[in-house]
């Protein structure tokens, strides 16, 4: 196949299931994401065609269509649909089905070429007309810590998107040549920050919509962007769905004779009391501690699991006192 393989990208076999091509695209684009690699301009052109990859290959359609015409797959939605070429002032309109240029037609110069050779271009009055066409819709991974999941928060991305020429208005052509800054294709790569905002309540896989910021369209509007989730793991607490499970350590004594305690949350520290003879392992339960759920003022609940930590380094006086604990307890 020539030109780019976006199974090669994705470093997966023409075989690969849709779970296989989601996990090698999550493994890769974290990889080179431009926030893990500020300033590399390599790790930046990969994560494009990363992410360019995936978007053609997550896509039942889209990637039947790759398959079979290869890099120009996108062409194949010309056929059947024509366009109208206009020729002269007031002339006559023409519709052309373009099915059997679509493996070679790679803006429309290349098309100008194909219909009319070189004197295509030279034309008087020639122009292009197509139906309106929104952009599609694009994917940007966001590693999450809990913290802003749980609080909600702010963060500044990197994007390299398509923008249509404004050179040209898009349409590759000026007084009949290819634009010289698209070269002709209608579109222009930039790269932009963007500031995007992150509900509390994300979880591993939440799709976050910024409305228009997707691909630009042809005629329509732009697609939208989703931020896709993925939540890094935490040192102190394991989030199962809306809960937070937690161990906390609490000396013997506390255990035995009974106290308060204090126990982290993500709010703060909470003061936990510990009942007498609490055993090792035993379940706390505190309603509505835990995360919130996303769109929703509900919260779930934290459990924090006890741990008892045996004392160490006995002076003669404790190590007597366990003895007469030993003499009374029933063997």
């Amino acid at each position: 196949m020539a030109g780019k393989d976006y199974y090669q990208i994705l470093e997966v076999n023409r075989k690969a299931t849709d779970k296989e091509i989601k996990q090698a695209y999550r493994r890769l684009a974290r990889k080179h994401h431009p926030d893990v690699n500020p300033g590399d301009k390599s790790a930046e052109a990969k994560f494009k065609q990363i992410n360019e990859a995936y978007e053609v290959l997550s896509d039942a359609e889209k990637r039947e269509k790759y398959d079979q015409f290869g890099e120009k797959w996108q062409y194949a939605d010309q056929s059947g649909k024509g366009f109208q070429w206009d020729f002269g002032q007031g002339g006559t309109s023409t519709t052309f089905d373009f099915g059997d240029l679509a493996s070679g037609a790679g803006n429309l110069g290349s098309i100008f070429d194909t219909l009319f050779g070189d004197q295509g271009a030279g034309r008087r009055g020639f122009r292009a007309t197509s139906r309106p066409k929104r952009g599609e819709d694009r994917d940007y991974p966001i590693e999450v810590t809990l913290e802003e999941a749980y609080h909600g928060a702010t963060r500044l991305i990197h994007l390299q998107a398509e923008e249509r020429c404004q050179l040209c208005a898009g349409r590759g052509i000026i007084q009949n040549r290819p634009c010289s800054a698209c070269g002709g294709s209608g579109m222009i790569t930039q790269s932009r920050r963007l500031e995007v905002n992150i509900p509390p309540g994300v979880k591993d896989g939440s799709k976050i919509r910024i409305a228009g910021e997707g691909k630009a369209g042809y005629g329509g509007s732009k697609g939208d962007l989703y931020l896709v989730v993925s939540m890094k793991a935490h040192a102190l607490f394991e989030r199962r769905n809306g809960d937070l499970h937690v161990e906390v350590s609490i000396p013997l004594t506390t255990a035995i004779l009974g106290g308060e305690v204090e126990i982290p949350s993500l709010k703060g520290k909470l003061a936990l009391k510990i009942p007498p003879e609490t055993q090792n392992g035993q379940l706390f339960h505190l309603a509505g501690q835990g995360m919130p759920h996303l769109g929703d003022s509900a919260k779930g609940d934290l459990f924090a699991k006890v741990k008892v930590v045996l004392p160490t380094n006995l002076t003669p006086r404790e190590k007597k006192l366990f003895e007469e604990l030993k003499a009374l307890r029933p063997k």
